[in-house]
């Protein structure tokens, strides 16, 4: 059975694991060496301190991704902006668990006043993430070139966002 659901203590070792992978075999990010369990551990924490989602997929309870947001930027003003992340078992690609893990984190992010969601890819080829997003309906916001250095070669930077709820066609309640 599929579930979306909270990401939990228990589910950091598999949640390591995934991320791990992409570390060290893909440009998906742009982190070059792998964080531990402890790591990733005290990353999740930081993003529920700050009140955002941290989800993950399961399949019969064992993790087939995860996805989070964090804010764009610190400053006060960024407060109705995140960014996002995903990230998928190798096995779970291509079947439809990121549509339903990132549906469900946006949901969540409108329901707390967030207005736009900022997608930041790593590597212009990385075409999954790239149609992911696209097929949730955010649109390109621009690509920076070469922007980072991983795997012997120059990799950019492709920018998306969406819009959530009212946008910017109504001013926050303040």
């Amino acid at each position: 059975m599929i579930r979306i659901r909270p990401s939990t203590d228990q589910d950091i070792p598999e949640i390591t694991a995934i991320y791990v992978h992409f570390v060290l075999h893909s440009t998906a990010t742009f982190e070059t060496e792998a964080p531990s369990v402890e790591e990733m551990a005290k990353r999740r924490q930081e993003v529920l301190t700050k009140g955002l989602p941290y989800l993950v997929v399961t399949v019969d309870d064992q993790v087939m991704g995860f996805a989070y947001a964090n804010w764009f930027k610190p400053r006060a003003a960024y407060r109705f902006s995140a960014e996002n992340s995903i990230y998928l078992r190798i096995d779970a690609a291509g079947k439809g668990f990121g549509k339903l893990l990132l549906s469900e984190l946006l949901m969540q992010l409108e329901r707390r006043g967030v207005r736009k969601v900022m997608a930041v890819i790593g590597g212009s080829e990385n075409f999954a993430s790239i149609g992911l997003h696209k097929a949730l309906g955010f649109t390109p916001a621009g690509l920076i070139e070469s922007a980072g250095w991983k795997q012997d070669r120059w990799l950019d930077l492709v920018l998306m966002q969406r819009t959530l709820g009212v946008g910017s066609s109504l001013p926050p309640a303040v």
